[in-house]
């Protein structure tokens, strides 16, 4: 036999034994990839069947990366869990100072006062109530560090959880003076939502308003699931309206602020695959939802 048949046999070999490899390969980079898919939530690390030296030290980089990943998430879930225990137990403490002043306030005898004493008291009254009320919030954010464990999905009818919420601010349409103007559709719009969340969002919006409304507030839904609550107010401006749902944002012209209220409340329609966006055209503040 010839040299050239030699050689033949010999380049014939090696691109079987190559292509025998880069399949091998192929197969196991395959595997890495199904199994990080796999074990990306659980303790388990990436196993290989093949001795290749360079897939062995690949499968031990991923380890390794697995390895700082579920650590840096426990220290995350740690963290925010201490975070939660802390704000819980600073708003609970600073409720029972706060209910103390505001009942020696209503213990105070308005007929052996001054005048000017009681405009003191009035001043002290309105920064107890807007404490409290920063309290309350500040109880509510601490709520909602875990509030994804709270997501479970179920078909809601949106127009029935709307219409109960407006029903619910019914005192405070009247106490402030608001007579709001509600269209909803007939055609009823049944979302994939979790309805306390929603209840929350509706809630949060519609208090947001009576704070924000010069004694008006407009509620319309339509079939297409969009909603849009809207009322006038000149105390707003283009700066506060881009950051009108950041999270302790306040409007500094206004003598109640947003606090952290369309923060939580655009987080939970985030969670709920909807969408929140804010417009403010010829001083009227328009907030519009869609499932």
């Amino acid at each position: 036999m010839s040299v050239w048949f030699y050689l033949f046999l010999i380049v014939l070999c090696l691109s079987i034994f190559l292509i025998l490899k880069i399949i091998i390969m192929k197969n196991e980079i395959n595997n890495i990839g199904k199994s990080i898919s796999s074990i990306i939530n659980t303790d388990n690390l990436i196993t290989i069947s093949t001795n290749d030296s360079e897939l062995k030290k690949l499968a031990n980089v991923l380890n390794k990366s697995l390895k700082n990943l579920r650590q840096l998430e426990l220290e995350y879930k740690n963290g925010n869990q201490e975070l939660k225990s802390s704000i819980t137990n600073i708003s609970h403490d600073l409720r029972t100072p706060l209910t103390a002043i505001r009942g020696y306030l209503d213990l105070m005898d308005n007929d052996n006062l001054t005048d000017k004493q009681i405009n003191y008291l009035k001043t002290i009254d309105s920064k107890v109530k807007d404490l409290t009320e920063l309290t309350e919030q500040l109880f509510d954010f601490s709520k909602t560090l875990d509030i994804q464990n709270e997501l479970k999905k179920e078909n809601v009818c949106i127009n029935d959880i709307l219409e109960d919420a407006l029903a619910s601010f019914y005192s405070l349409f009247k106490a402030s003076n608001i007579t709001p103007k509600i269209k909803i559709c007939e055609e009823k719009v049944v979302r994939l939502i979790n309805e306390n969340m929603l209840k929350r969002i509706f809630e949060n919006i519609i208090s947001n308003a009576i704070k924000y409304s010069e004694n008006d507030f407009n509620v319309k839904m339509y079939s297409d699931g969009l909603i849009e609550f809207s009322n006038k107010t000149d105390k707003l401006d283009q700066v506060s309206l881009e950051k009108f749902f950041c999270r302790y944002y306040t409007v500094r012209n206004v003598k109640k602020s947003n606090g952290i209220g369309l923060s939580i409340a655009k987080q939970l329609v985030d969670l709920n695959n909807g969408k929140i966006e804010a417009e403010y055209k010829n001083n009227n503040l328009i907030i519009k939802i869609k499932f």
